[in-house]
């Protein structure tokens, strides 16, 4: 099996090479060689993929079984466009890392895959889209969905769509868990959103990564795949596994959505993983577990991130780092302005 992976260098993308030269595959990755080292015993493309000429080049390097692109978050349609054109003779078939966020309903609603999508056209520029007023939808998920009309446009049945939710993990550049355990590790009373028994649903990046690999040796037809954790954890749950793992000496304090509100805490972001939305942890995600899915305990997760952390574990620099994690005097202002607090 030759696969190439467009990106190939961090967290995802990573652990898809790392999975890939596990099984015994030829891997060739395409980057710009900016946010990390390649795995050793691939062969490493550079270039930068809104070049044509750099595409064409890379073009001429293969052909391959197929193609795992996870280096198109940031890139407007016509860009994804661009590299499934260069590329669609080149590939027997193209596994596309997209997200929920492409469904008109998330995080409103129970998704499945047969859920409408948002609509943007296969060649919008940056520009298209928009963020409403409740954070729902997102321009973010305007460009993906246009991101996969493209991939579908040019691949047809050659394309597969995985859609994972919160990916979670060694490895993890955005720093939603990685804050949960530091602040854990830090001990004391820790601001958490009631209800205490709302279920996450978070996946594993090295899970994700199988997945992907699996599709991408598949000969069924290509589809669409909600990739989340189709058991999760309790937010209990998982506030306790994040002081087990870290010995802190901390106590969770429930406040309710109501009085986090009030005091301007921001949903996703300063309580990493909060969001009051119906559907954002009801994503329905038994088509994928009937092709393959896999997902270890999120316990695991928890344990193997804190891990990697304490083994210097540095992710790629990335902005949206520092928009995680609820200051520690705002923090400590809430919990003790609040006498209607849950202890």
């Amino acid at each position: 099996m030759r696969i190439l992976v467009l990106g190939g260098t961090w967290f995802l993308g990573k652990e898809i090479v790392i999975g890939a030269r596990r099984r015994g595959w030829e891997v060739t990755t395409f980057n710009r060689g900016r946010s990390g080292p390649d795995a050793s015993e691939v062969e490493a493309v550079r270039g930068d993929r809104t070049d044509p000429a750099d595409l064409a080049r890379l073009a001429a390097a293969g052909p391959w079984d197929a193609v795992v692109d996870t280096s198109s978050s940031e890139l407007p349609p016509r860009d994804v466009l661009l590299a499934a054109q260069a590329l669609a003779g080149q590939v027997a078939r193209w596994v596309h890392i997209s997200t929920v966020s492409v469904y008109a309903d998330w995080p409103h609603r129970t998704l499945t895959e047969t859920s409408a999508l948002l609509d943007c056209p296969p060649d919008a520029d940056g520009t298209f889209g928009y963020t409403g007023a409740d954070g729902s939808p997102t321009k973010y998920g305007f460009q993906k969905a246009g991101g996969e009309r493209a991939v579908s446009e040019v691949l047809g049945e050659q394309a597969v769509f995985v859609r994972p939710g919160v990916i979670l993990g060694p490895g993890e550049y955005v720093g939603r868990l990685p804050w949960w355990l530091l602040r854990a590790a830090r001990g004391g009373p820790i601001l958490a959103p009631s209800p205490a028994d709302r279920r996450i649903q978070p996946v594993d990046v090295r899970d994700v990564a199988a997945f992907a690999l699996d599709q991408a040796e598949s000969a069924a037809p290509g589809s669409a795949f909600n990739v989340a954790h189709p058991e999760g954890l309790t937010f209990a749950e998982f506030i306790d596994t994040c002081l087990t793992v870290t010995g802190g000496a901390g106590r969770p304090v429930w406040v309710s959505p109501e009085d986090l509100t009030a005091h301007e805490v921001e949903q996703w972001t300063e309580l990493p993983l909060w969001r009051t939305h119906a559907g954002v942890w009801a994503v329905d995600s038994s088509r994928a577990v009937a092709a393959g899915l896999r997902c270890r305990p999120l316990r695991e997760t928890i344990s193997d991130t804190w891990a990697w952390l304490q083994a210097d574990g540095r992710p790629v620099a990335h902005p949206r780092w520092d928009e995680h994690g609820i200051a520690p005097e705002k923090e400590s202002k809430i919990i003790t302005s609040l006498p209607g607090a849950i202890d």
